[in-house]
């Protein structure tokens, strides 16, 4: 059996959704200081729904995989449902990932939830804080 699925290497070799994007409404980053992985993603969003989703993430081929399926996930829904975006879904549209490499999923859904909570306080959005990660206290993010 391959190790990756065939969803991880297209979206490894062929990753939707690269790059920065300029003035976007959210924008959210985390880290993982044991691997290495750094992820960043930007949303764009009209109306309540992410219109536009880009990332750029320096990792392995499992997290931008995991960036380009999450932004994938994203494009065209009503933020509420980027918010209920767990990465069990990212692992489960990826046609699962390697256990040890769970946690590159984990980090696509953080980061889609920090750019969310970015958009919110940028445009003074009342929020549930207990619907993000509470990076302060978080083991991997940095630089929030």
């Amino acid at each position: 059996m391959a190790l990756y699925s065939d969803k991880v290497m297209d979206h490894f070799r062929n990753p939707r959704n690269v790059g920065a994007m300029e003035n976007a409404d959210g924008i959210g980053e985390v880290g993982n200081a044991k691997c290495g992985d750094i992820m960043k993603i930007y949303l764009k969003i009209e109306n309540d729904v992410i219109v536009d989703a880009k990332f750029e993430t320096f990792g392995c081929g499992s997290a931008i995989a995991s960036s380009s399926m999450a932004t994938e996930l994203i494009k065209g829904h009503p933020v509420s449902d980027a918010l209920a975006l767990t990465n069990k879904a990212v692992v489960e549209a990826l046609d699962g990932l390697p256990t040890h490499k769970i946690h590159c999923s984990v980090l696509a859904e953080e980061a889609i939830k920090l750019a969310l909570q970015d958009y919110y306080e940028k445009n003074g959005i009342a929020y549930d804080r207990s619907l993000f990660p509470d990076c302060e206290n978080c083991a991997h993010c940095h630089d929030h």
